[in-house]
C-alpha cells in the first residue's frame, strides 16, 4: 500500500540456473545409474531447433537491457521464466560475452545468446535444477509465480525447523521472525500454512510473499509501523487505503494489537479487495505493487517509471538511487537484494559469501 515503512532490507535466492556438464563427467555419472543426470544429458546433447538457432546473435537497439532480451527470446519460444531465473540467464549471458558491467550494453552492439540455448531446452523439457544447486542459489531464486511449481521437497536443501519445506525463503523467513521475537513458535505451522492457503486462493509464490515482508516489516513483524502505515503488509490510514480496507478506519494503530496470524486475515481480504487474483499467476512485482500502490499494475513496461507518491525504500529505486525513478524491475531487483541481505545470516557460514555477493548486485541503470 502506499507509502510503507522504509525498506527494512531483502534477500533473495537465485533458482539455479542450469549449467553445462562435460561430456566425460556426464558419462561417469550416468555409470552410476543416476536417472537424473541420464535424462538431463538427453537433453542437453538435443540439437538445438532451428528457430533458436537463428536467435543465436542479437543487435542491441536503443532501450534494450539484458534482461528484457532474455525474457523476450524465452517469451518468442514460450518458455516461461520467473524473475529470478530472468536475472540469472541475463548474468550468463553477460559472462559469455565478457561483460563487466551486465547493465552497460549500447545500441548496435553485438549480443551473443547462444549459450541460452541450452538452458532453455532443459526448461522447456521439465529437467530438474542439477543436483549441485546450492542452498543460496535455491534462496535467491525460487519460483516468482504460483504458476511455477517450486521445487519438491526431496530437491530443496535441508532447513532447520522443517527441512521438507516446500517454500524455503518462507520458511527461512519465519525462522528468523521466530528469532526474532515476531511470531511464537507454537504459531508458525498455523502461519505457514495461511499463507500457502492465500497463496493459491491469489495466485502468488508463498517465498514472494516472504521477500514482499521482508521490505515491508522486517519479516512478518506485526507491531511494524511508522506512525501512518502499519502491521505486516503496512496498511496505511486514510479513506480508501489499506487499513479502510479492512475496516479499521477509524482506528489505523489497533492492527498493531494483532498476530501475525490475525493480520493475514487482513491481508486475505485486502488482497480481495485490490483484485490480486485477477493478475495472475501474479509475480513478485504485481504481488508488492498491490501492495504498495495498486494503480500502479496497470503499467506493463518493466522499466518504465511508476508514479508511486511519497519516499520509498531506497533499495526499490533504479540503481538504488532515491532521485531516479522505481520501475517494476528496479522492484525485483530490490526485492531479491533485501531478501539476500536479511536472510544471509541464516545460511552455514560455508555459503553466506555467495549470498553476500549476490545482495551487493546493484545496477547502475534499469
Amino acid at each position: 500500500m502506499s507509502n510503507p515503512t522504509p525498506p527494512l532490507s531483502a534477500i533473495t535466492p537465485q533458482e539455479p540456473v542450469l549449467t553445462s556438464t562435460p561430456a566425460r563427467r556426464l558419462a561417469s555419472q550416468a555409470a552410476t545409474g543416476s536417472a537424473f543426470t541420464r535424462s538431463l544429458q538427453q537433453v542437453r546433447q538435443a540439437a538445438p531447433p532451428q528457430h533458436l538457432a537463428a536467435s543465436n546473435l542479437q543487435t542491441v537497439e536503443k532501450g534494450d537491457t539484458l534482461i528484457g532480451m532474455v525474457r523476450e527470446q524465452a517469451s518468442r519460444l514460450g518458455v516461461q521464466l520467473s524473475a529470478a531465473q530472468n536475472f540469472n540467464l541475463a548474468q550468463r549471458v553477460a559472462s559469455n560475452n565478457k561483460l563487466s558491467n551486465p547493465d552497460l550494453i549500447f545500441p548496435d552492439q553485438t549480443i551473443d545468446m547462444s549459450g541460452l540455448q541450452r538452458e532453455f531446452l532443459a526448461l522447456q523439457s521439465g529437467a530438474a535444477p542439477t543436483a549441485r544447486a546450492s542452498m543460496a542459489s535455491q534462496v535467491v531464486s525460487s519460483p516468482a509465480t504460483s504458476s511455477t511449481p517450486a521445487a519438491s521437497a526431496a530437491a530443496l536443501p535441508v532447513v532447520p525447523g522443517k527441512p521438507d519445506s516446500a517454500h524455503l525463503v518462507l520458511e527461512m523467513t519465519l525462522n528468523r521472525a521466530i528469532a526474532k521475537g515476531y511470531i511464537a513458535a507454537a504459531e508458525k505451522a498455523a502461519v505457514y500454512d495461511k499463507i500457502v492457503q492465500m497463496g493459491e486462493t491469489h495466485r502468488f509464490s508463498p517465498d514472494d510473499f516472504a521477500r514482499m515482508t521482508l521490505m515491508e516489516s522486517d519479516g512478518m513483524n506485526p507491531r511494524a509501523s511508522n506512525q501512518r502505515c502499519h502491521g505486516i503488509i503496512q496498511f496505511c490510514d486514510g479513506p480508501a487505503r489499506g487499513a479502510a480496507s479492512v475496516g479499521f478506519a477509524n482506528n489505523p494503530k489497533a492492527i498493531l494489537a494483532m498476530s501475525v496470524h490475525q493480520q493475514l486475515g487482513l491481508v486475505d481480504k485486502y488482497f480481495d479487495d485490490v483484485g490480486l487474483k485477477k493478475q495472475g499467476p501474479a509475480g513478485l512485482d504485481d504481488l508488492y505493487l498491490s501492495v504498495l500502490h495498486p494503480a500502479s499494475r496497470s503499467q506493463r513496461t518493466s522499466h518504465a517509471a511508476l508514479n508511486i507518491p511519497g519516499a520509498q525504500a531506497r533499495q526499490l529505486y533504479v540503481g538504488s538511487d532515491t532521485s531516479a525513478p522505481i520501475t517494476r524491475q528496479s522492484i525485483l531487483q530490490g526485492l531479491l537484494q533485501n531478501a539476500a541481505q536479511r536472510l544471509g545470516q541464516l545460511l552455514p557460514a560455508s555459503l553466506q559469501s555467495q549470498a553476500q555477493r549476490i545482495a551487493q548486485y546493484a545496477p547502475t541503470s534499469d
